[in-house]
């Protein structure tokens, strides 16, 4: 084993086969079938995706883990965050979630503001003036209902992360740094996905370094910068990109992830990263297990040849 072999560790994710938020045709998939595929590909853990995709009783789905030699990493758990009845919702969710990850021993909360229409009309061209965000009523809000999901989340042994996402209130650059300014007295950090940095007009390695001492999960996608472009002037909201395959196979992107995992091994993260092509379901060209295979094996070049150039350093 290498010295940078170990240091990042890569799952997959239910989403990468169009696995949706909500029950549906994609829900008809069999979860065993999906295990064994991110076996094959080479992955070592996955997310637990929607609750009730997977099995929700830890007696169930612990071994079916174990056998294939998986970790479980946590749960993805969006609220709308400035609504005041978030609070008892985030709660709610936390603790449906909570017990099925401690059992399993998943490290990872990962909160989300919820995806709403509006912010969906207008998704990666949301103006920098802030005319479409939150007002300064709404961020104290958001606030009050990450400090109660912290605590939440201590009460099951999680780590508790923030992944700014496409099509909600915390979406851009701009709006994360206003959410870990109103949340700074947390304990909460950042996933950030690199793709949605992508979406949103950031940049994946300009974010890993500016929140190197919170980063504490990756989610990794690529982004079809063609796509993207045709998505903005078309104005077309997030679902309708990603049917029209906006996100792409790791390294068949716009992403300059050399430099990304430069930056990373800079400022020595180590961990997982969960490696994610968001899908449509039933509009896939490319079989699941043949694309997250390309993607990790992009990948495992990328973090081969950054090994190389530190040992000739």
């Amino acid at each position: 084993m290498t010295e940078f072999a170990p240091r990042f560790k890569f799952a997959s994710a239910p989403d990468s086969w169009g696995v949706l938020d909500y029950p549906g045709p994609s829900w008809q998939q069999s979860y065993e079938k999906m295990l064994d595929e991110m076996v094959l590909a080479g992955y070592a853990g996955t997310e637990l995706g929607p609750y009730g995709f997977f099995p929700t009783d830890p007696q169930m789905l612990k071994p079916k883990l174990s056998e294939r030699g998986l970790s479980l990493l946590g749960s993805f758990v969006p609220v709308t965050l400035s609504d005041p009845a978030s609070t008892a919702d985030v709660v709610q969710q936390i603790r449906k979630v909570g017990g099925l990850l401690a059992a399993l021993g998943a490290p990872y909360l990962v909160l989300a503001d919820a995806q709403s229409e509006e912010r969906d009309r207008i998704a990666g061209r949301v103006p920098a003036d802030g005319s479409k965000g939150l007002n300064a009523h709404q961020w104290k809000q958001v606030g009050r209902v990450v400090d109660e999901a912290c605590k939440v989340a201590e009460e099951f042994g999680l780590e508790p992360v923030f992944h700014p996402h496409v099509s909600t209130y915390v979406e851009t650059p701009e709006e994360t740094e206003r959410f870990f300014d109103v949340t700074s007295g947390s304990k909460i950090g950042l996933c950030l996905d690199t793709g949605h940095c992508a979406y949103a007009g950031g940049d994946a390695s300009a974010e890993a370094e500016k929140y190197r001492s919170i980063l504490k999960f990756v989610h990794i996608k690529d982004v079809n910068k063609s796509v993207l472009q045709v998505a903005r002037e078309k104005n077309l909201n997030f679902e309708q990109a990603v049917e029209a395959n906006v996100f792409t196979i790791i390294g068949q992107g716009s992403i300059d992830f050399p430099e990304f995992f430069r930056t990373l091994v800079r400022n020595h993260y180590s961990g997982w990263m969960v490696v994610e092509q968001d899908v449509k379901f039933d509009a896939v060209t490319i079989p699941p297990l043949e694309s997250i295979s390309a993607s990790l094996k992009y990948l495992r070049g990328v973090v081969d040849s950054l090994e190389a150039g530190m040992a000739f350093a």
